[in-house]
């Protein structure tokens, strides 16, 4: 398994030093832009595996390279990095396709963490645990994140939180999967922002699974989610 390939976009010239050193000390291929300009262009001729970009910068704003970005491209995860706290502005990310969103400052490890969980490069279970997954009339490959829909063997490549969120769902099928222990062990935090990000994620997991309409992924409030078919 080669290095993941990071596409930094910060205008913070500091900050940026500072995040392409530590996550080349652990193993990471980063790439560096200081605008938003700079950083579209260098997303299209690196092909990074993940993106992590702030939201105010000059020329071009974080939210407009993903929203350029999301019309050829829906798949590289995205993680925002912003002082910005307000409500709207979080919502406005997930709504363009982020997947994730951390506030600053934060710490080094976190950031780790959440780029780890969403390039599916988090610690494997035994070889032995089931992988593919009946869930009515689709089929779930976890190990490859495909998502198979056997009426018109129609298929989707699903991103790699989505695959993690899914597949904890099917290994606890019919059973509550804790919203907490997904955001820990996914996010590496449960504040709101994180817990927010879930929703979304969980609405675009529900799109894929609609055509067969005994499929539901039901919120437990307070608790989490149970994957269940009628």
């Amino acid at each position: 398994m080669g290095k993941v390939k990071v596409l930094l976009i910060e205008d913070e010239i500091t900050l940026a030093k500072i995040i392409k050193d530590t996550l080349e000390s652990v193993g990471f291929d980063v790439c560096l832009a200081y605008d938003g300009e700079e950083g579209l262009k260098l997303f299209f001729e690196s092909k990074p595996d993940v993106l992590i970009s702030d939201i105010m910068m000059p020329k071009i704003s974080g939210l407009d390279v993903v929203q350029r970005i999301r019309k050829t491209d829906q798949t590289t995860p995205v993680i925002f990095l912003t002082a910005k706290t307000e409500v709207d502005d979080v919502v406005a990310g997930f709504e363009i396709g982020a997947n994730d969103y951390i506030r600053k400052p934060f710490a080094m490890k976190e950031l780790i963490v959440r780029i780890k969980a969403l390039t599916g490069r988090v610690s494997s279970k035994e070889e032995s645990e089931q992988r593919i997954f009946n869930i009515g009339d689709y089929e779930f490959d976890a190990d490859k994140g495909i998502l198979l829909y056997m009426p018109t063997c129609d298929t989707e490549q699903l991103p790699n939180r989505e695959t993690e969120v899914l597949k904890r769902f099917c290994q606890n099928f019919g059973s509550i999967v804790p919203m907490q222990n997904i955001l820990l062990e996914l996010w590496g935090n449960d504040d709101f922002f994180c817990a927010r990000s879930l929703q979304v994620l969980i609405t675009r997991i529900r799109h894929r699974l609609s055509k067969d309409k005994r499929i539901h992924i039901i919120n437990i409030r307070g608790n989490g989610y149970k994957l269940s078919l009628d």
